[in-house]
């Protein structure tokens, strides 16, 4: 039989004749306090003190009625628990033997609580041989506790440990009634469920994570239906498996487990941000996994990427302008002159950013097609330009010599700016060159007669619209 909180405590009071019922409060309170609140019960609590005194319950079962009554040191525990992350295996040199092991981790929910639980070496493929994914119901058997690195429990499985798929138990959220939108989000917190629309281009970035291995990062902004509210999303560690290879802006997605957090108001809005790791999952709706084929005008070429491509800005029929990353071996710069119509098979689509990679692309140079936008589409004066994303062409004199000067960005990295000031027959803008464009820049002289193709304007000194330089950008310079 059971024993309840007051068993516990008449069994302590029993024991330690120089305890008392408030004593034994206030050393839960304490407790409590100091592990952090939301992972404990008063009963979890309770383990614990009675472990500092050295207090045994060798009548207490051993399976546990929830994942708030666990505490460290616990054994042959038994518990239920809904899936909220996967993450991948992860190898690792053991210092003691410098033998080779594996470990896994699961986070796992129910109604007051997550944990995360650890799988080791031969237990680590259970989650693939049984097909768990976010959501499911399982049954953690005979695992034992032990302390995680920020000092939380965590449910480790052993040799004699097992997982079971468990019959749903209405008492244990769902992944669904757990899901928020993005005008939902109202405080930071862990283990979140976050749905929303992709509205601007997704981006993969590479980064070096906190082992010190290259690793890449997907980046996104993610709005509400009426896209009046934008929240920055950055999932880490990301596996590009794991993402579909087309979906575009206004396609919905949910993010299973991540963390919100607040934002910083130096480097953005100071609204709440999105942050997942290699465990959290990704679910796109209206996404695809073929790419079709696409025919393209090319726009302007412009620079090296320094991985073994080149960036171009292109245009479908309808004039939607789009940046594509080609890769070396299916192309040169010199084959793709602004004016060229192209067929492609890209191997990724994100948003308006199209990639042609190596292994699972293909480019070819077809003849002209009349139906398709040409450099006129986007041709300007200075006088209209707007702040905003749309690419520009536009032909000017430049009326300033250029001048550079190094920028320290966000992140402390110092890199090249340079400027000038550019004018046709109806006003002046500002065009900069950050980074590799710097040099671009620096190239013109006063009195150069140029077309710049697929500058983008934004917000400038005096609130007047600015042109900068993108990595799909080029200059003409005109007789």
């Amino acid at each position: 039989m059971s024993l309840n909180f007051a068993d516990m405590v008449n069994i302590m009071l029993r024991q330690k004749p120089d305890l008392t019922a408030e004593i034994i409060r206030d050393m839960i309170d304490e407790k409590k306090r100091k592990v952090g609140a939301g992972y404990l019960t008063d009963q979890g609590a309770l383990f614990l003190v009675a472990a500092d005194l050295g207090i045994s319950f060798d009548s207490i079962p051993k399976t546990q009625s929830g994942l708030k009554d666990i505490y460290i040191g616990a054994k042959d525990v038994t518990v239920v628990g809904r899936i909220m992350n996967i993450y991948p295996v992860y190898k690792f040199t053991r210092k003691e033997t410098n033998e080779q092991s594996t470990t896994r981790t699961l986070v796992v929910f129910d109604r007051g609580s997550r944990v995360k639980v650890k799988l080791w070496d031969k237990q680590v493929n259970l989650p693939d041989e049984m097909g768990l994914q976010a959501g499911d119901l399982i049954k953690i058997v005979k695992g034992y506790v032990r302390a995680g690195l920020d000092g939380k429990p965590v449910i480790n499985l052993g040799s004699y440990s097992s997982i079971e798929l468990a019959q749903d138990d209405p008492s244990i959220p769902t992944i669904d009634s757990l899901t928020a939108n993005v005008d939902g989000i109202s405080e930071t917190q862990d283990s979140a469920v976050i749905s929303g629309y992709v509205n601007s281009n997704p981006r993969i970035t590479d980064f070096v994570n906190q082992r010190g291995e290259p690793s890449k990062s997907l980046q996104l902004q993610i709005s509400n239906e009426s896209n009046t509210r934008t929240l920055r999303a950055v999932i880490w560690n990301i596996d590009e498996s794991r993402v579909p290879k087309v979906f575009k802006t206004g396609t919905k997605v949910r993010l299973v487990g991540v963390r919100v957090k607040q934002g910083n108001p130096q480097f953005g809005s100071g609204d709440f941000e999105i942050h997942g790791d290699e465990g959290t999952a990704l679910e796109f709706s209206g996404s695809q996994e073929d790419v079709d084929v696409m025919p393209l005008r090319i726009i302007s070429v412009g620079e090296e990427t320094g991985r073994g491509s080149f960036v171009c800005l292109a245009a479908d029929r309808a004039g939607r302008a789009l940046t594509m990353t080609v890769d070396n071996s299916l192309a040169t710069a010199s084959q793709l002159a602004p004016g060229t119509m192209v067929e492609c098979v890209p191997s990724r689509i994100f948003g308006n950013s199209v990639t042609l990679s190596k292994e699972d692309s293909y480019i070819r140079v077809t003849d002209d097609d009349s139906s398709f936008p040409n450099l006129s589409k986007f041709e300007t004066k200075i006088k209209d330009i707007a702040a905003n994303s749309e690419p520009v062409v536009v032909e000017a004199i430049v009326l300033q010599a250029p001048d550079t000067a190094d920028v320290s960005t966000k992140t402390g990295e110092v890199v090249p700016v340079t400027s000038t000031l550019l004018g046709d027959d109806t006003g002046e803008i500002r065009l900069v060159g950050w980074r590799a464009q710097s040099s671009s820049v620096n190239k013109l002289t006063v009195g150069d007669r140029i077309r710049l193709i697929g500058a983008t304007a934004g917000p400038g000194r005096e609130g007047k619209p600015e042109l900068t330089m993108r990595p799909y950008s080029s200059i003409l310079h005109l007789g």
